[in-house]
């Protein structure tokens, strides 16, 4: 999808001009990274005090980057010489690891139907089963003997059902690496963040295409770098830190950004690699793309810890082992020896901070990653629970089976060593993250302690947090997890209430029968509230900085000058002529006008199951015309009868967010609408839209125009989220949907216009007709890159794929 805000306008020819594989960001018209580049006077290098400044400076790169553009660089594919990648430029790809998991067969037949037969590097495939693991049925168990089939047939590494989850078994066994860039099918890939792996999630069609051709495409998002400071207290956890940002930055901070974690080196050893793994695991649910923390001492003294155990224990029951061919001691030699980090001087969409010290247990709920509220507010609310869930690839390593475990061994301690046991009328379920994670625990005595306190062992997978197997949330019943969503339906009926915490306050909870506590946390005297907001958390007047982060700041005022000036020449340039030049190259096939009525959907955080229900979205024999029929029915019952062919469908602001479904994109191409506009799109629904070849443009003021024409009022107002149907459930990667947001008095939720609009893709301009006898404008947009355009101009990834595969033979 196109962004205003990433635009890039070049007046002159910039002097690399980027091939075509290469997936441009143009440059600035003043370049203000040149002045980092030049060379420095002779005497101020012949001055010691300056030159032990300066030489930093002169050895850093021309452009600083950040730890996501530096792993970013070094996985991109066909850059032109001395590129430096930065955010918002469209890359090629190459990924040291994807991981598929249940969905593999779906991926499989996408990878056959493109006309492939081997998958392109064997080496950087991973298959695992972990999702549907309880289910027995017939169709289940022949689907996984085909995937286990499959992967074997293309010698690729393959991990049975039960041998724990996919994300956990990606960084058990050492597949994602510091350093390294790693995708899955599953939107939870972030995890691999707390290692410091860049970690991001890829749809089914990107899949395909990297068991074909080893690469995919990816528009490297926002960075925001997220700075801890203070230590974390005694009693509260890393999932305590990440459900209070979901809550305490609820409006989107982070949505559709790549974050990066920072902080002292006390305030990160607070943090141990369980806390870090929770952590990145869950800015998913806080919106973000990616969740990064640094290497630091605390990794390298995790891993090698990993390498020597590795190496001591080369098997596993379940399957065979080859971790200690990829942890080991003289790999993190190289490691460490050649560690990325973020340059000074990088430059990042935003900065938050949150005071660690500051914090206190936190629960997330009900039915929302969005509220959260400090544990001793919801305990004294009496919150009586029915179920209670320590699963997931979030908290269910053995430090957390642990932490759960140590609540009922105080338990016993307290009442003369009686077994301590599970509230009446609860239900508690256990399931490790990994068989690794279990025997771990079951060595400590930690996983039977709580089987004697009444818990309930599930195998080694999803389970229950994705809604799948024993123990769903009847209707009524209030449940609490250490899983990661908690949005209706998501664990069983939409009838539920579910709320999210740590293990140890689930454990605590299972055994009060209510929402509580173990009692661990003591607040501090003096509390008055948790710390957090814009900037890095340290005060001016608090503020020591060295002479070179002095030189630092001063050459980030004289850029952030060069780029207000930038602006204003752009401003004064727009009427200007334009020669060919600046206007963007349009490969055949692709149109250079799309023109229509526009349709107006006024609402925001339209999710996937608002466009396409989730009912069809595994039947496999829907026909065109039905998909063109239910496209929107959940949203408005009346679109089919509105819409016509060729029309462009308007929307608001984070259009498509929610679930992976594919069918949200093509089921619009099967209504014939060639173009959707949105104040801004979800993520995978963009990623979704260019695999399928929807084209779409993100232009706010266009949703502003319209709602100041149409809407009854102005303000907004709640509404109640769509809701996931049970059918929905078989979703293998649903992000949470965000509440959808329509203006009050509103009635009419589609409506026709009467306005044109017009987008010429050659001069990278929208014009917008407002209907009849009504004001014309028009707003230059970002370019849509050679590349982008030939997906869509051959019909989609799949196509382009297969396109590559049919040159190569």
């Amino acid at each position: 999808m196109l962004r205003r805000s990433r635009l890039q306008f070049p007046s002159q020819p910039p002097c690399t001009v980027a091939t075509r594989a290469s997936l441009l960001h143009y440059p600035r018209l003043f370049s203000s990274t040149d002045f980092r580049s030049h060379d420095v006077f002779h005497s101020q290098l012949e001055d010691p005090s300056s030159a032990a400044i300066l030489s930093s400076l002169k050895a850093s790169p021309s452009v600083p980057q950040t730890l996501t553009e530096k792993i970013v660089q070094r996985y991109s594919v066909g850059l032109p010489k001395d590129k430096f990648v930065k955010a918002g430029d469209y890359v090629t790809l190459s990924p040291h690891h994807c991981m598929t998991h249940d969905n593999s067969w779906p991926v499989a037949l996408k990878f056959m139907s493109i006309g492939a037969s081997r998958i392109h590097n064997r080496k950087q495939i991973v298959m695992t089963l972990d999702h549907d693991v309880q289910n027995k049925s017939e169709s289940n168990l022949k689907k996984y003997r085909q995937i286990e089939e499959f992967a074997k047939k293309q010698g690729v590494d393959f991990y049975p059902a039960g041998r724990g989850i996919g994300h956990q078994i990606m960084v058990e066994e050492g597949y994602a690496w510091p350093g390294t860039l790693a995708v899955a099918s599953d939107s939870h890939t972030n995890m691999y963040g707390g290692i410091g792996c860049l970690g991001t999630a890829v749809v089914r069609t990107d899949a395909a295409s990297i068991w074909a051709t080893g690469r995919t495409w990816w528009q490297i998002p926002p960075i925001a770098k997220v700075t801890f400071t203070g230590t974390l207290p005694k009693g509260v956890t890393g999932k305590d830190v990440i459900v209070s940002l979901c809550g305490l930055f609820s409006k989107d901070e982070v949505l559709n950004h790549a974050i990066e974690f920072a902080g002292s080196e006390d305030t990160l050893k607070s943090l141990q690699v369980d806390d870090r793994l929770t952590i990145a695991n869950m800015t998913t649910e806080w919106g973000a793309l990616s969740g990064l923390f640094p290497i630091d001492s605390v990794l390298q003294r995790w891993l090698r810890y990993k390498a020597t155990e590795a190496a001591l224990y080369k098997s596993f029951e379940l399957t065979e082992s080859t971790t200690h061919e990829r942890l080991s001691h003289p790999r993190l030699d190289g490691l460490f020896a050649n560690q990325l980090s973020a340059d000074k001087g990088a430059k990042y969409a935003k900065y938050l901070y949150l005071n660690l010290s500051t914090l206190s247990p936190y629960v997330s709920g009900p039915n929302s990653v969005k509220v959260a509220t400090p544990l001793n507010e919801l305990a004294a609310q009496d919150i009586k629970i029915d179920r209670a869930y320590l699963v997931s690839c979030t908290n269910s390593r053995a430090s957390d089976l642990a932490a759960a475990a140590k609540v009922f061994k105080d338990a016993a301690k307290d009442s003369a060593g009686k077994t301590a046991r599970i509230a009446n009328g609860v239900e508690f379920y256990i399931a490790a993250a990994s068989m690794p994670e279990q025997l771990a625990a079951e060595e400590a005595g930690d996983w039977q302690t709580m089987i004697d306190a009444g818990a309930r062992a599930l195998p080694a997978g999803c389970g229950p947090c994705i809604g799948l197997g024993t123990g769903l949330l009847e209707p009524g019943e209030v449940g609490i997890s250490a899983s990661n969503r908690n949005f209706k339906g998501r664990m069983g009926s939409t009838d539920a209430k579910a709320y999210l915490a740590s293990p140890e306050v689930v454990a605590a909870s299972a055994l009060s029968g209510k929402i509580t506590g173990p009692g661990w946390y003591k607040r501090p005297e003096g509390w008055s509230g948790v710390v957090r907001g814009e900037g890095d958390g340290v005060l001016e007047e608090d503020r020591m900085i060295t002479a070179e982060e002095a030189l630092e700041k001063v050459i980030g005022q004289l850029d952030n000058l060069v780029e207000t000036a930038e602006n204003d020449v752009l401003r004064d340039h727009v009427g200007a002529q334009e020669d060919d030049q600046s206007l963007t190259e349009v490969l055949p096939g692709f149109p250079e006008r799309v023109q229509g009525e526009i349709v107006f959907c006024d609402a925001d955080n339209i999710n996937t199951d608002g466009i396409y229900p989730g009912k069809y979205t595994y039947q496999d024999d829907v026909t065109v015309e039905k998909m063109a029929e239910v496209c929107m029915s959940n949203y408005d019952t009346a679109f089919s009868s509105i819409a016509k062919e060729g029309d462009i469908l308007v929307s608001g602001f984070n259009f498509g967010c929610g679930s992976s479904r594919e069918q949200a994109a093509t089921a619009i191409l099967a209504k014939r609408i060639p173009l959707v506009v949105a104040g801004s799109f979800g993520n995978i629904f963009s990623r979704n839209s260019i695999n399928n070849a929807l084209m779409g443009v993100e232009v706010p003021k266009l949703v502003q125009r319209l709602r100041e024409k149409f809407s009854a009022a102005p303000e907004e107002s709640p509404q109640q989220a769509i809701q996931e149907p049970s059918l929905n459930r078989e979703s293998l990667d649903s992000p949470p949907p965000a509440r959808q947001i329509t203006p009050k008095q509103e009635k009419q939720l589609t409506r026709r216009t009467g306005w044109t609009f017009t987008w010429d893709v050659r001069r990278s301009q929208v014009e917008v007709k407002e209907g009849e006898g009504g004001p014309t404008w028009s707003q230059k947009i970002g370019e849509l890159p050679p590349n982008v355009q030939e997906i869509i101009a051959r019909g989609g990834l799949e196509k382009w794929v297969k396109k590559q595969i049919d040159t190569t033979i």
